[in-house]
């Protein structure tokens, strides 16, 4: 079981509830895909296994047995001593886990183990559109069942690879369906800053809107995560995951795939810039991190196989 000492801003969701767009539910889930399958797989678990998604707050919990765990995003302690994050971590009944200076704007924490909470539509992930959403409070518990006993070597080294965050970002993009390319190539000429209204529904930036353009509203139509939007007013909206699936107005680029993991850690503040991809382009990239997650899913399989771990 997994009590929460302090909760700060956190939740448990997983990858989301994709393939129900056509009955008007977007897919959600961890705003950080990539960071979040990693500390899954760091554990052994499937990576959509549910976690808890921590958002620009410091979060401690224990357990009431010994554990296999991971942090991505944060700096994290046990007992008050340094552990490594972005690698698998053996602690002992009622150690005190913390989190703390987060790397970017979220972290994530996987327990290896079968988590024992609600779902709807086979996700825990927060839908407000089916009145789900559960934060986690001080003192709450999640049972997770588990075949895992303590090993003795406390330490693996499985070399994930964490995401760099400079600043400031770089946010892959490709054209969008509503202007042609050289709209979405003006996106890359100036630099955009994350405002603090953003939501989890899209992020808004201030910058230069580029100019010819309609603003007017269009007919509404399905709109994929990572819209580049014009609405009304001189910003730019790009809706994340939770984003309502239809809108009526002008997308001018798509942030990728990997462009929106990368999107999910932007603080209010932090200044990013576009940078145009073709389609074969993001389409290759998202490859190239599926190799990734594959190779690292290989080495965890290995170490815990030898290890005893389940």
């Amino acid at each position: 079981m997994i009590r929460v000492l302090r909760a700060g801003l956190a939740a448990a969701t997983d990858l989301g509830r994709p393939g129900f767009a056509r009955q008007g539910l977007p897919a959600g889930g961890a705003a950080d895909q990539y960071s979040a399958a990693v500390a899954n797989i760091l554990v052994g678990n499937a990576e959509n296994t549910p976690l808890i998604e921590v958002t620009a707050s410091d979060f401690a919990f224990t357990t009431d047995r010994p554990a296999l765990l991971a942090v991505t995003g944060a700096a994290v302690t046990v007992n008050g001593s340094a552990r490594r994050a972005w690698e698998p971590l053996c602690v002992n009944a009622h150690d005190h886990v913390e989190l703390t200076r987060l790397t970017g704007l979220r972290a994530y924490v996987a327990v290896n183990g079968d988590w024992h909470v609600d779902r709807t539509l086979g996700s825990c992930a927060a839908a407000p559109e089916l009145g789900v959403r559960t934060w986690l409070r001080a003192g709450a518990t999640i049972d997770v069942r588990d075949g895992y006993r303590p090993v003795d070597h406390p330490v693996f080294v499985l070399g994930a690879r964490e995401p760099r965050l400079p600043d400031p970002l770089t946010i892959d993009i490709t054209a969008g369906p509503d202007a042609d390319e050289t709209v979405a190539a003006a996106l890359t000429t100036a630099t955009y800053t994350v405002k603090a209204d953003s939501d989890d529904i899209g992020v808004r930036l201030d910058g230069p809107v580029p100019p010819g353009v309609a603003k007017t509203d269009l007919l509404s139509k399905g709109v994929p995560p990572g819209a580049v939007e014009l609405p009304p007013g001189d910003e730019l909206l790009v809706l994340r995951r939770s984003h309502p699936i239809t809108a009526g107005y002008a997308v001018i680029a798509v942030v990728t795939r990997v462009g929106l993991s990368t999107l999910g850690q932007a603080r209010p503040g932090q200044r990013l810039k576009f940078r145009l991809r073709t389609i074969e382009d993001a389409v290759g990239d998202q490859r190239r991190q599926r190799q990734v997650l594959d190779a690292l899913t290989r080495r965890a399989q290995t170490a815990f196989t030898s290890a005893g771990v389940p």
